[in-house]
């Protein structure tokens, strides 16, 4: 009853519309009903005629492709896409005509929907207008010879030639669903593989061709424009729209500027390519704001990221580049990367630059022409400014070019204060507490696993008024200049001003082939010194006796640095010096004028031609000191030339002889000595520890106030002066064996007494000195000049027989003894 009610109603509200409304209603209610009666019956058509249309289509698709289209089956899936007709084909396969020679097959689905024009369908005519492929491969197959898969479609040259049509010039929309993309170039040696898990795209068309608007939803699992070198954003996520445009006349597809997120970074990406067959060019301009390094790194080809990723950067940086190559041809394409950083902190191999800023550049095109590879490949950085462990630098230009051999090049440039270099060097090598460092250079390098070998650089570097101290042997120097000027081979130290506690040094030098031996053969290295001192404290210098103090080796894990590199420089170079210094002290003894060649090695110090002015006369001295752990031998040849005695004598300590010392001496010495022995690394001569043989002349010389002979001589010379018994030229030898020095037989003529001795004096026990001391007065033969006449006068009358021997208070006791007996003894 409510029915009735309701459609009366309604009947009554239409009998109440304008006759035009009506009729209006009543022609569009047809045109309604006949659409679904229409589309009713074609439903059940195709339904009924399945095979006579999937084989229409088949044909329709063969007719305008330069191969074969196949199906295994077809359903119809009205509502999908009404009111057009959509047609689902099970496994359709697309096959170029040339596939049995390569078989790479374009197109592999398992559904393939088509969507087609009813009205054109009634007429006979097969138009496509959406495309929806699932469960799917497409694969885009260039051979050797260029050949191309691709080719399965007709140019429209082609068409216009045979006459006919496209089924697909009307395909206004398609979607791909879970479909892997591959294009193979084995011509150009280029792989693309993509998973796509979503793509839908709609197309326009005008009278140049098309454009179409894609949103995508896939994965790159290979990216690759060189397939030796692998892939770029390899399992990366791709996520974003896409605007292409296609120009039918030029053959060209035009990507639009758009986002595409890839992997976790968004990315600005637009581009080029030529499709045609005498043109395979294409460009990609990309761009990221805000990416961090390893991100952006771990997008690039493995020969490239593998280099990049010792390194990084903490803060995101900006980043466009630009790729630029010929999909057919060999090799990598143009490659042009450019990255602003400010203020950020870079990670290198050998720590960390805070402060970092620069433009950077990368290429593989550093010279055109030459090929788009790692030998032609270029980094360049310019205006590079940062803090290296708090040492500031800058490099208005560095280059790293020649990716199979690296060489890095640039000027880099400094100035801080001296005591930062404490945290850049260890401080078991040298610690650094004042002054300043000024350096600037140009450098050339190699590069092997991204660390500097074999730099070669010229420059120079500048320490003013600073104080170091070099710990393996504990020397310390105040005040302190050096100027270092480096040229490609050589380096040259000058301006050098060293002050260590009294001493002052000046210093010149230069080492030659310095930088290749550096890196080689740092043993074969020699520093030419030329020294200059007005004023020289030996002692001060004893940390070279030693040996130099051992760094704690660094773990084994850690790769060699420079602390390394330096301490080994340290240990193995050579030091070659050429020694004047005005005033020289050491201990008691004290000399002018000295002049000298030394050189200092690993194993120890050799002196030759050193000459100094001592006690009133020379001395000169060739030796070599061997450096052991508590002490260092020495092997001496020293003249002596006309030096006070009594002087000489106690510069030397009196040579750790107890009873003659230098108050007992007087005269003027000339000597040859060959000896050898120990000193500690305090400079301090090891007890009886040398041996050798001195020969030597005493002119006008004079014992005084000798007790041995005083006490001797009071009874047998109460007259005679035994305080002061001069010598008018005294000859003799010695030789040294420990604590014992054998004296040989030596004839002594005085103003008391003439006196031959031989024997053994010794500095423990075991002294042995045989005495013949004829009475006779040497004043009664003063005025006789004649030498065989004093010779034969020398013995007459009384000659006593002495022995002098260890007391038993340790002194040297001198008694008389019968000349057998004493021959005896000595013997």
């Amino acid at each position: 009853m409510q029915e009735k009610t309701t459609n009366s109603k309604f009947l009554q509200k239409l009998r109440g519309l304008p006759r035009w409304a009506r009729l209006s209603l009543k022609i569009m209610s047809g045109v309604f009903l006949f659409t679904i009666l229409a589309y009713m019956g074609l439903a059940f058509y195709v339904n009924t005629h399945k095979k006579e249309i999937l084989a229409s289509i088949t044909q329709k698709i063969n007719e305008n492709i330069n191969g074969k289209f196949t199906a295994e089956s077809m359903e119809p899936t009205f509502l999908q896409g009404f009111p057009r007709v959509s047609l689902r084909i099970k496994n359709a396969v697309l096959k170029d005509s040339l596939w049995t020679s390569h078989k790479n097959t374009l197109l592999q689905a398992e559904d393939f929907n088509i969507s087609i024009n009813v009205l054109a369908f009634l007429h006979g005519t097969l138009e496509i207008k959406k495309i929806d492929i699932s469960d799917a491969t497409i694969h885009l197959f260039v051979a050797e010879n260029g050949y191309s898969n691709s080719a399965i479609f007709k140019s429209k040259q082609e068409k216009e030639a045979s006459g006919e049509s496209s089924s697909f010039a009307e395909i206004k929309a398609f979607e791909l669903h879970n479909v892997t993309f591959i294009s193979n170039n084995l011509k150009g040696k280029k792989l693309f593989n993509f998973s796509i898990d979503d793509l839908k795209g709609r197309l326009d068309y005008d009278s140049e061709g098309w454009k179409a608007a894609i949103k995508l939803e896939a994965s790159a699992q290979s990216l690759a424009f060189n397939t030796q070198h692998g892939s770029f954003i390899k399992d990366k996520k791709l996520n974003g729209k896409l605007d292409i445009a296609y120009n039918e006349k030029a053959e060209t597809i035009v990507f639009e500027p758009n986002d595409l997120e890839i992997g976790d970074d968004t990315f600005n990406i637009g581009g080029k390519f030529n499709i045609g067959k005498s043109n395979s060019d294409f460009s990609l301009h990309i761009k990221a704001d805000k990416i961090l390094w390893k991100n952006a790194s771990n997008l690039l080809s493995n020969n490239i990221s593998r280099q990049l990723n010792r390194f990084d950067l903490e803060k995101p940086i900006d980043v466009t580049c630009d790729i630029v190559g010929d999909l057919n041809a060999a090799g990598d394409p143009l490659f042009l990367v450019k990255a602003a950083i400010k203020n950020n902190r870079l990670h290198i191999p050998d720590g960390i630059i805070d402060k970092c800023s620069f433009d950077g550049v990368f290429t593989n095109e550093f010279v055109k022409g030459k090929g788009f590879d790692d030998p032609n490949s270029v980094v360049k950085l310019m205006d590079f400014k940062g803090e290296y462990k708090e040492i500031p630098f800058v490099m208005d230009s560095a280059i790293i070019n020649d990716f199979s051999k690296p060489i890095a090049s640039g000027v880099f440039k400094s100035k801080f204060p001296l005591e930062k270099l404490g945290n850049a060097v260890d401080k078991e090598l040298l610690v650094f507490s004042k002054g300043n460092a000024d350096v600037e250079f140009h450098f050339k390098a190699d590069i092997v696993d991204f660390e500097i070998t074999k730099p070669f650089v010229s420059g120079l570097v500048k320490i003013e008024k600073g104080d170091i101290r070099y710990v393996p042997r504990n020397l310390s120097f105040k005040n302190t200049n050096v100027a270092l000027n480096f040229t490609e081979k050589d380096l040259f130290i000058s301006n050098i001003r060293l002050q260590s506690g009294r001493s002052i040094v000046n210093m010149e030098g230069s080492i030659k082939n310095f930088l290749n031996l550096y890196y080689t053969e740092p043993e074969k290295l020699v520093l030419n010194w030329k020294v200059t001192s007005p004023q020289l404290y030996m002692g001060e210098f004893l940390g070279f006796l030693g040996n130099r103090k051992t760094r704690q080796p660094a773990l084994k894990t850690q790769k060699s640095n420079v602390n390394d590199k330096l301490n080994f420089l340290f240990e193995k170079s050579n030091v070659a010096l050429t020694v004047q210094v005005d005033k020289f002290y050491y201990k008691k003894f004290t000399a002018t004028n000295v002049k000298a060649a030394i050189l200092l090695s690993e194993s120890g110090i050799t002196i030759q031609n050193a000459i100094v002015n001592h006690a009133g006369g020379q001395v000169t001295l060739n030796g070599s000191i061997e450096q052991g752990k508590a002490k260092n031998h020495f092997s001496m040849k020293a003249n002596v030339a006309n030096v006070a005695i009594e002087k000489f004598f106690y510069a030397f300590n009196d040579f750790d002889m107890q009873s003659l010392t230098s108050k007992n001496l007087k005269g003027y010495l000339t000597a040859n000595s060959s000896i050898s022995g120990n000193i500690t690394n305090d400079g301090n001569l090891v007890t009886n520890s040398m041996n050798g043989t001195v020969g030597f002349t005493l002119r006008k010389g004079a014992l005084i106030g000798f007790e041995p002979i005083k006490s001797a001589g009071k009874f047998a010379f109460p007259f005679r002066d035994l305080d002061n018994i001069t010598f008018s030229n005294l000859k003799g030898g010695f030789n040294i064996k420990g604590e014992k020095i054998t004296i040989e037989p030596m004839q002594i003529n005085s103003s008391v007494l003439n006196m031959d001795i031989a024997g053994v004096y010794s500095f423990g026990k075991g002294t042995n000195i045989a005495l013949d001391v004829p009475l006779r007065n040497p004043k009664n033969d003063k005025d006789i000049t004649d030498k065989e006449q004093l010779e034969e006068r020398r013995n007459r009358g009384i000659v006593l027989h002495l022995l002098a021997s260890d007391g038993d208070d340790g002194k040297i006791k001198i008694r008389l003894v019968s000349k057998k007996k004493r021959n005896e003894e000595v013997n």
